[in-house]
């Protein structure tokens, strides 16, 4: 499998470490932040093959930190993660362009399989 750089933005660090650390066996390249406006800050400086991004952040909701993501890089990739978003967060993520919307406890197999077919439309 190629490798893909990769940035989890996810305030809860024991998930975010351990998501950043199970991507990396399977051959990614994660750099792991923990709010909003961290994740603005490197994106601002560094290109990210896909960005996995938590909804309920401490500092920006996730839909804001989409929508500027967007603007700096529109055509990154951006799967929302959230253990407690509503149908109407995810109408609102997916018209604002997230690549999917996914419900935590997060399907590790379900997330490789979303990787591998961004991978083959960026071909």
């Amino acid at each position: 499998m190629k490798q893909y750089d990769l940035l989890i933005v996810d305030d809860e660090r024991r998930f975010a470490d351990m998501l950043a650390k199970r991507l990396n066996l399977r051959g990614c390249n994660c750099e792991v932040c923990y709010s909003g406006r961290e994740a603005l800050n490197i994106m601002e400086r560094k290109n990210f093959f896909l960005v996995i991004l938590d909804l309920h952040l401490p500092d920006l909701y996730g839909s804001e930190v989409l929508r500027r993501i967007k603007k700096v890089s529109a055509e990154t990739p951006v799967i929302i993660l959230t253990a407690h978003g509503t149908e109407k967060d995810r109408q609102e993520c997916m018209k604002i362009g997230a690549f999917d919307f996914m419900q935590k406890p997060l399907v590790i197999e379900k997330l490789m399989a979303i990787l591998a077919q961004i991978g083959e439309m960026a071909e």
